[in-house]
């Protein structure tokens, strides 16, 4: 590893903004390249997701041993996942593991939370200012923030009125709840609540379950890792890892080219229920118009829908639960991975409220009431979602050229050059930022091209002794339209999704993620950087914007 450089007080080469798998990769990266580095963190240690996230039942949706760093091999050497799909504990023991193996820990600070950076053009860095009254400096600053790292406002009619406790997702107690004999409502069916509502009904006296949207989740069919396929997956690991590169999720989903619509009834059946009965992701992949063609995906529609009534016994119950034609096409929701949903809805102890019939109209002291419905509970719990791709970014006070504001430019939808660099801001990378694949792959794939990436574009930089590198305003145009259009040829843009940040009142509706797959993606990166970094600005000290 090259030697780090020396820092002054608190200049260095580069801030990084987040400790999760971006900035813990980031900050590994970066001082291999010899430069000084401080990795800013809101909370009391590195993960990230799996930091802030510790509801029960919190697992990840990609399969473990694809989920992990492919960075080190003698990191996937050494470290062995138990379950397919790890649990909210084992992937921070990996996270701990991986900042203790590479001595992460030294670089960050925690109890951090960024609240502004801003641009000097004099000086053409970054000056980052904390909540902790500290100020820091730096030529480059990189937002390893991520996706799904801002929860949207509560909004909820007399929220604050409620006596009992109120828990939120995204903000779980680290000591755990106990919900023995209460009786507990729970608002939203995302992810996080799918995960959760299992365990919670495990406990509870009663569960009252109150839905907006229903979503599509499938089985994860998780169970301990085998030896026999631990041995198979160190034999063939290499093999794994590219096959995954090469899919449009940068996850094994065995996609193919066949058509769902060109396929025989019978043959559909058989593929579809192969892929139920494996579990997770793999369904959404197995036939390649199910992206594009609304008829294809109501094939995919109709089996799932079957599949929640031949496992939901009350009728009623699991009509509440099918997502139909008139909300959303299949897929244009993040489809969920579960470990015992549709089942859980079987028991005694849990109900569902549908709000699309019912809405919330306040919540009381001593519960919530809908339009035509009161319900009373010992504690309350909200799995109402997050401020997707942008809403981290948007809270901070981010400044470029001329004091702009990121939050502005971003007021009728973010824009950004391969969702890496935006016009107007030299020096400031964003890792998996919109426009990129990001949320529409495994996201430590994902996180690892992009941090590669930025590394040897800063070391290009660094080489040639340039001072500022800025995306130009036509490439970035040109992504935009460029990522709009692919996004077009989909069923997508039909749902009131967090990929559209339809969930987050007053937030301009636009399809955010890169939906070209992740090959295509990193192929435009590798030619961009190959063409001198063909679509950004690289100027010289005497070259440095007026």
């Amino acid at each position: 590893m090259a030697e780090q450089a020396p820092k002054t007080d608190n200049h260095y080469d580069v801030i990084v903004v987040g400790a999760g798998f971006a900035g813990m990769y980031m900050l590994h990266k970066l001082r291999g390249l010899g430069m000084s580095v401080k990795v800013l963190e809101a909370g009391t240690g590195a993960g990230g997701t799996w930091y802030w996230n510790r509801y029960p039942g919190a697992r990840v949706d990609i399969e473990s041993m694809e989920y992990g760093y492919s960075f080190d091999k003698e990191l996937e050497r050494e470290w062995r996942w138990s379950e397919r799909f790890a649990t909210q504990p084992e992937l921070l023991r990996y996270v701990n593991h991986v900042a203790e193996k590479f001595d992460l820990l030294r670089d960050m600070q925690f109890e951090t939370r960024v609240e502004t950076a801003v641009y000097d053009e004099d000086g053409q860095g970054w000056t980052v200012q904390t909540d902790t009254d500290e100020e820091f400096s730096a030529r480059f600053c990189i937002m390893a923030t991520g996706c799904l790292s801002t929860p949207k406002n509560i909004d909820i009619l007399g929220i604050e009125d409620f006596k009992g406790p109120v828990y939120k997702t995204f903000d779980w107690p680290r000591e755990g709840v106990d919900f023995h004999g209460q009786k507990v409502g729970i608002i939203g069916t995302g992810s996080s609540a799918i995960q959760t509502i299992p365990e919670i009904a495990k406990q509870a006296a009663h569960l009252t379950v109150f839905q907006r949207t229903p979503n599509y989740s499938i089985p994860a069919r998780n169970a301990p890792i085998s030896a026999e396929m631990q041995a198979d997956w160190d034999a063939n690991r290499d093999t794994y890892r590219a096959q995954a590169r090469s899919e449009g999720f940068a996850a094994i989903t065995e996609s193919n080219e066949n058509l769902a619509l060109e396929t025989s009834p019978e043959d559909r059946e058989r593929e579809y229920e192969r892929r139920w009965k494996f579990g997770g992701l793999r369904l959404v992949a197995a036939y390649a118009d199910l992206l594009t063609d609304e008829d294809a995906k109501k094939t995919a529609a109709d089996f799932v829908a079957r599949k929640i009534r031949e496992t939901v016994t009350d009728p009623k119950t699991a009509g509440i639960l099918t997502p139909t034609p008139d909300m959303y096409p299949i897929g244009a929701k993040r489809i969920c991975i579960d470990t015992g949903y549709y089942e859980t809805f079987n028991r005694d102890n849990v109900s569902i409220v549908s709000l699309r019939d019912a809405p919330i109209d306040k919540v009381t002291e001593n519960g919530l009431n809908t339009t035509n419905e009161e319900y009373g509970f010992d504690a309350l719990v909200l799995a109402t979602g997050f401020d997707a791709m942008t809403g981290t970014l948007n809270r901070m006070n981010i400044c470029g050229v001329n004091g702009a504001k990121l939050k502005d430019k971003w007021a009728d939808g973010a824009r950004a050059y391969l969702g890496l660099m935006v016009a107007g801001f030299p020096n400031l990378f964003v890792v998996t930022g919109p426009g990129s694949p990001s949320v529409f792959t495994n996201m430590i794939m994902a996180i690892e091209q992009h941090v590669e990436w930025i590394a040897d574009c800063i070391s290009h930089v660094n080489e040639r002794q340039i001072s500022t590198i800025e995306a130009a305003e036509a490439a970035e145009e040109e992504w935009v339209s460029h990522v709009a259009e692919v996004a077009s040829a989909t069923v997508l843009q039909r749902a009131d999704s967090w990929y559209m940040g339809a969930n987050v009142p007053g937030k301009t509706r636009v399809f955010m993620p890169y939906i070209g797959g992740f090959p295509a993606y990193a192929e435009k990166c590798n030619e961009v950087a190959a063409n001198g970094y063909e679509g950004f600005e690289l100027r010289g000290a005497a070259e440095a914007r007026a």
